[in-house]
């Protein structure tokens, strides 16, 4: 298990406050060094902001790119790996707009946008979304850019995971994610009982959980700790795969019935240890990032909407999805209001991060060259443009299932 990230959350200002980011230089150097001598492999540290929206305000919002552009450079000169400058916001139909330009002008700056909030999803934000997808993916030669923007419903400030994370007020916090898949692989790896393997999966998880904390409240006090998001990020080989442990559990294959229940086992064995959680914390599915959930789309067991049906019961939603090149904004919109009203209806947070792959059809094989990445096949996107009531621009209430209801 390795630390994925170490996020600081702040607000920079506008103009830019170099002040705040050299502090937040100093505080994460600190923070990494710390948990190496502890014995946990440290593998990026990053720096999220409040939407950039608010930071900007309406009348500079078209300074985006520009600002962008500075913000890498100038977290780059403090040892910060990665940004976030949070998610584009309903309430500024112009902040969608700029995204792409802004990921064109920067190498190392996230985004994301509002779909979906607790109480409402946004039909319009979320053709904007889809529309940034669609433009995003023209900006490289295989679709890489929107491996920068994420999808948001339901998701609330502090999560640590890039794209969705973002912060709230001026006042600095930071969180923890890990890279933990290898945690659930080596505890289904036996022939154990589901309870026994269970037993171990849950005290392996509660152990690192107590010890991040206790790092974090002890030695790195004089920033608020908001806590860790356990969800079982991948590597892309099979020893740190989710679709590995799933297979582990039983399942022949990840895609084939039995793997929904799979995923609420592992999920929900995260929300059993006892640690300060944040974020969200359970199964998660990144196609691309996962060497077994590669192979699987690849050889047509997984499919979209495989992933969405776990989406129900997993951590994050639809993660680094090959789609094809050709994909229209109006084709993935309904994928989008899919997993808003799964996120609503469930309150539970989830993202979509969606790569239509240029000149590329379903079934085509991906030619990534990138250490995070397993190779896999365009997936099918079967979907048809929104027409009728679910074809306009309104934004309307969803009230989640509350238990017994």
């Amino acid at each position: 298990m390795k630390i994925r990230s170490i996020t600081y959350f702040c607000n920079p200002k506008y103009p830019l406050d170099e002040k705040i980011l050299r502090k937040a230089g100093e505080f994460l150097s600190k923070a990494k060094s710390t948990y190496e001598s502890a014995g946990y492999e440290v593998q990026t540290v990053r720096l999220a902001t409040i939407p950039f929206p608010k930071l900007l305000g309406e009348k500079n919002i078209n300074d985006l790119s520009k600002f962008a552009n500075e913000f890498s450079k100038t977290i780059q000169e403090v040892g910060i790996s990665y940004a976030s400058l949070g998610p584009a916001l309903p309430d500024s139909a112009k902040s969608y707009q700029v995204i792409p330009e802004a990921i064109s002008a920067s190498e190392n700056i996230f985004f994301s946008g509002v779909m979906a909030d607790d109480k409402k999803i946004h039909l319009a934000q979320i053709k904007a979304c889809a529309e940034i997808i669609v433009r995003n993916a023209r900006l490289d030669a295989n679709g890489f850019a929107n491996l920068r923007f994420a999808a948001l419903a339901n998701v609330n400030a502090g999560a640590p995971f890039f794209p969705a994370a973002y912060w709230d007020n001026d006042e600095p916090a930071f969180a923890i994610a890990v890279e933990s898949a290898d945690v659930a692989v080596k505890a289904f790896e036996t022939e154990s009982s589901l309870g026994e393997s269970r037993s171990v999966l849950i005290s392996e998880i509660e152990k690192h959980g107590q010890a991040i904390e206790k790092i974090a409240k002890k030695e790195l006090s004089e920033i608020k700790f908001l806590g860790i998001d356990f969800s079982f990020a991948p590597f892309p080989d099979d020893a740190h795969s989710l679709g590995k442990a799933v297979e582990n559990m039983g399942v022949k294959k990840i895609g084939l019935h039995g793997s929904l229940a799979s995923a609420a086992i592992l999920t929900e064995a995260i929300e059993r240890a006892n640690f300060l959680h944040v974020g969200f914390n359970g199964f998660m599915q990144p196609v691309l990032e996962d060497s077994v959930l590669a192979k699987r789309a690849a050889d047509g067991t997984l499919t979209i909407k495989d992933a969405l049906l776990y989406s129900a019961v997993c951590g994050t939603g639809l993660d680094t999805v090959p789609l094809p090149g050709d994909s229209k904004a109006d084709e993935i919109a309904p994928l989008l209001l899919d997993l808003c009203a799964l996120s609503l209806r469930l309150n539970k947070p989830l993202t979509a991060r969606l790569m239509p792959i240029p000149n590329k059809s379903a079934g085509d094989e991906t030619n990534f060259d990138f250490a995070f990445f397993a190779n896999s096949k365009v997936m099918k996107l079967e979907s048809e443009p929104l027409k009728n009531a679910l074809g306009g621009d309104e934004s309307f209430s969803l009230n989640s299932k509350l238990p017994n209801q």
